[in-house]
């Protein structure tokens, strides 16, 4: 509580002070370094009364001066001289030439200050550089060995220039200097407005006139008087600083001395709680921990093939569900896939793996607690207002699942396949944001591996894709995971399960291949929309559904990809028709489900 308390105080008078002095002062240089900043020059940022429009600096990160002329040429300031007005530059990266197709003064309040410009044409060349060009290098632009750059002035004449047959004209300039073509060559340009030279001649401060509606120039105080008063400010602000933190101490050491004992056993528990879960890693408990935590397995959340959930606390506010597995299912893969997968995870998206039982026989898992259960009942069509999410919060939970799966493949050491994407493995937390569960079925891999080999197939029937189960579609890989992440967003539009996969009758057609053809045609969905922003959402998850259960992983797109599509993805064209080879269009039927493929599983060494 002490240091919060002072920190708050502190904080609180040097925001108070800072935005006190804020208004009125300017930087007078890049932290130190640099040339002297003032009036009509002004540091971005800082107050727009400290310069005149378009005399804006920056300061890179080791604090140089950067001027920044149409369009984006940036150079750095070695000098300014405020009463000839005039400025000296040079070029940070020693290439000036890659300027030129850039520049251009004519909005700039800057000119060159050299007597003599020339015009001049650019050429990439075959072959070895010829002399006319010799005294315009512009060799820090050359690429390519067979080619180079070089630069013939309006002076010279084309016609005594027979080597312009193995050249290419590339753009024209205008108006430049011939520095522009030294490596490490100056730049030296002038200002004419704002005037400034009678004030600087008086040993006077220019500045903007108050009160004007145009930009106005006037004359004020000499530079002496105003660096004795920019100084005695400083003092005083220091003094003020300085009295304002030991106020704030005092007040912060009185509430230290107010804290009761409650406060105190509440520090205590923190930094137990602290203790046992340094760095966020799994803890391991003994059987003996799980029946106390789950208060002799009272709670019953849910029960499935591989075990059942209990609700249980670590604490009266820390809550977790506590997965105990069956101990007559498998030989622990599941469980060392869980442990060893997630132990490593740490996302927004995924859900948290506090820790694990593995004592004996008895194996168990514990994870955070969320109390919206998963995305299965949550499921429903748009028809059914009631239990209907609403379509922009179904956008918010796919981008959610989206982001997890895009982390799992790309934001670890190793990519993290999960091989069963599917409704009931999302967990909604008290806001439904979505967290990826349930990672018995995960493979790890090298992020640059393409494949990877399966004894068998693997996930839950309706969300696998077909080159899992046959490797004629292609090999089994990240792309794995997009399929059944496209069966789950179709499943989130339509409110329809795919799980059974097995059609009532040849009347029926399979829900995804219904959507498909009314999207071909142009037509609306025929669900739910209230308003014509939730039509584009649906028909946009509907796209990049379509997009990611492409029968061959080349077709689909990654996680990556499918991001940029639900963030940015307008007008998304549709995607080939991945059922035009396995079945006819019956447009006009009522959609159902797809009869069962019988695919040849093979089996491969691991």
């Amino acid at each position: 509580m002490a240091t919060g308390s002072i920190s708050c105080y502190c904080i609180f008078f040097l925001v108070v002070f800072a935005a006190s002095g804020a208004s009125t002062d300017c930087p007078e240089n890049c932290n130190g370094h640099g040339p002297p900043i003032r009036f009509p020059f002004r540091l971005k940022n800082s107050h727009p009364d400290c310069g005149y429009p378009g005399f804006d600096l920056s300061c890179t990160i080791r604090n140089e001066t950067v001027l920044e002329l149409p369009f984006s040429v940036k150079l750095f300031v070695s000098k300014i001289d405020y009463r000839s007005q005039k400025l000296l530059t040079y070029n940070p990266n020693d290439c000036p030439p890659k300027h030129l197709p850039l520049l251009n003064l004519s909005t700039s309040p800057f000119q060159f200050e050299y007597k003599h410009l020339d015009d001049f044409t650019v050429f990439s060349c075959y072959g070895e550089e010829s002399s006319p060009w010799s005294e315009y290098d512009m060799s820090c632009l050359d690429n390519d060995q067979d080619h180079h750059i070089v630069a013939l002035d309006s002076h010279r004449s084309i016609g005594n220039s027979p080597s312009l047959l193995s050249c290419t004209k590339l753009y024209n300039v205008s108006s430049v200097p011939y520095h522009m073509f030294l490596p490490k060559g100056d730049f030296s340009f002038s200002w004419s407005t704002p005037n400034c030279r009678m004030c600087e001649a008086e040993r006077k401060l220019c500045k903007l006139t108050q009160n004007s509606s145009e930009p106005e120039i006037e004359c004020s105080v000499n530079h002496e008087d105003w660096s004795g008063a920019i100084m005695r400010r400083k003092i005083i602000g220091a003094a003020l600083v300085l009295g304002l933190f030991f106020l704030g101490l005092v007040v912060a050491i009185y509430d230290i001395h107010r804290s009761n004992k409650a406060e105190k056993e509440n520090q205590k528990r923190v930094k137990k709680f602290l203790e046992d879960y340094k760095a966020l890693k799994p803890t391991r408990y003994t059987y003996a921990d799980i029946k106390r935590i789950t208060n002799r397995f009272k709670d019953l959340l849910g029960q499935g093939a591989y075990g059942t959930v209990y609700k249980g606390k670590l604490s009266c506010e820390i809550l977790v569900a506590v997965k105990v597995l069956n101990s007559s299912i498998g030989n622990g893969e599941e469980f060392i896939n869980e442990v060893g997968t997630m132990g490593r995870i740490h996302h927004v998206n995924v859900v948290r793996l506090v820790g694990f039982c593995a004592d004996g026989f008895r194996r168990a898992l514990v994870y955070e607690y969320l109390p919206k259960n998963s995305l299965e009942k949550f499921i429903s069509s748009a028809d059914m207002k009631n239990n209907f999410l609403g379509w922009k919060k179904l956008q918010d939970i796919t981008l959610g699942i989206a982001k997890g799966m895009e982390y799992l493949h790309q934001g670890c050491d190793q990519r993290i396949l999960h091989f069963d994407i599917k409704p009931h493995n999302i967990l909604l937390d008290d806001n439904l944001n979505p967290k990826i569960s349930d990672f018995g079925m995960a493979k790890l891999c090298s992020k640059d591996q393409s494949a990877v080999s399966m004894t068998a197939a693997r996930g839950t029937k309706g969300y696998i894709a077909p080159e899992v189960f046959s490797r004629n579609f292609g090999n089994v890989s990240h792309k794995s995971d997009v399929y059944s992440f496209g069966v789950l967003v179709l499943e989130m539009v339509g409110g329809r399960k795919n799980v059974e996969v097995m059609a009532e009758s040849s009347s029926q057609i399979y829900f995804p291949e219904w959507m498909y053809n009314l999207l071909e045609r142009g037509e609306d969905l025929r669900i739910y929309i209230e308003e014509e922003e939730d039509a584009n959402i649906a028909k946009k998850l509907a796209i990049v559904g379509l997009w990611c259960i492409q029968w061959h992983p080349i077709q689909r797109p990654s996680m990556k990809v499918v991001l940029h599509m639900l963030e940015r993805g307008e007008n998304l064209s549709i995607p080939p028709n991945p059922f035009a080879s396995t079945s006819t269009k019956r447009t006009n039927a009522v959609p159902g489900r797809r009869r069962h493929q019988e695919l040849e599983v093979i089996s491969e060494l691991e």
